[in-house]
């Protein structure tokens, strides 16, 4: 759903970032911002939640638009204030991977274009869905992938940008999951030892892991991993390069409403790539309450030039896709 956002120009957009994000973009985004002072009423944020709380407190106060500079753990903090309120999420992506900016077409490699972005005003409406709970628009993880952001620190992120995850990944590897058993909408199960949610198509930056996913159905899209270790990884890597995670023998591919990860042990869980946490049950679910946010126009294509070099480089044969996607609704 889109529509024009009618905003007097110029104007002070409410502007919620983090001094101390150690991105390596934070500095290039403090120039700009510094740049453009009289067009943000800046707020920046000291502890933990509290670009939740003000972002929240702007949307009691009636802000039309609140704008979230940084990566997506700030973007996720802020849609959790904004959640059941009609004040719209304006994104400047500063992060490491920017995974939900890149997702809607923002662009991730100029505050200037990304602001003009905002400045255009053109409204979209996207999915939010809840992990136990913890709202997320992008995607989730249980298990490898929530391990692995837990293992990597704030510094290797500054130092090496997204290859910490990849050597926190190497980390992870050797380490034995626990079994989990997925319970669909529809009470179909099936077993794996890592599970990945997407209300988007993107994960881990500008790749395209959930193919068949849109973050305006209602629907949640779920890659099972029934292999761990290395398996996991060269699996993940080829369907990178064959347009499709699930094309790999060993992954099941679920487009459902909501659906159950469970085992006897707890496991690991992230959001927007946040770790939230350790649960032996995890529910995900759709929220009652979409969030509207400032974007392109959905019709636009969405390029990902490192993913096609990416792809290019490995050269790996496609294979043919599975006869069909396996597809839950209760209604």
């Amino acid at each position: 759903m889109s529509e024009e956002c009618g905003m007097e120009t110029p104007r002070r957009y409410p502007l919620i970032f983090n001094p101390r994000a150690r991105s390596q973009k934070g500095g290039k985004m403090m120039k700009f911002l510094m740049a453009h002072g009289g067009r943000f009423a800046m707020h920046a944020t000291n502890h933990a939640n509290e670009a939740r709380e003000l972002a929240a407190r702007f949307a009691a106060q009636g802000e039309s638009v609140v704008i979230a500079a940084g990566g997506d753990g700030t973007i996720n903090e802020v849609v959790n204030g904004l959640s059941g309120s009609s004040t719209t999420l304006g994104i400047l992506p500063a992060g490491t991977m920017n995974v939900f900016a890149r997702e809607l077409g923002i662009p991730c490699d100029s505050f200037e274009r990304a602001f003009e972005v905002i400045e255009r005003g053109l409204i979209r409406e996207v999915d939010v869905f809840l992990a136990n709970g913890f709202p997320f628009i992008q995607m989730a993880g249980v298990g490898f992938d929530a391990k692995v952001i837990e293992e990597t620190t704030w510094e290797s992120k500054k130092l090496l940008g997204p290859l910490a995850y990849l050597l926190a990944a190497v980390k992870v590897l050797g380490k034995k999951p626990p079994d989990m058993t997925i319970t669909l909408a529809d009470g179909s199960t099936d077993k794996g030892v890592a599970v990945l949610a997407g209300n988007g198509s993107l994960y881990g930056g500008p790749f395209r892991f959930f193919r068949n996913a849109h973050n305006h159905d209602s629907k949640i899209d779920v890659i099972v991993y029934k292999e761990a270790g290395y398996r996991l990884v060269l699996d993940s890597l080829r369907g990178i390069a064959c347009g499709g995670v699930d094309l790999s023998a060993s992954t099941s591919y679920f487009q459902t409403e909501s659906f159950t990860v469970r085992a006897d042990d707890e496991m690991p869980v992230e959001v927007d790539g946040e770790w939230i946490g350790r649960f032996s049950e995890v529910e995900f679910r759709e929220s009652s309450c979409n969030l509207k946010v400032i974007a392109p126009d959905p019709d636009s294509p969405l390029t990902g030039s490192f993913a096609d070099a990416f792809k290019s480089l490995l050269q790996w044969p496609r294979r043919q896709p599975k006869p069909e996607l396996q597809t839950t609704r209760t209604r």
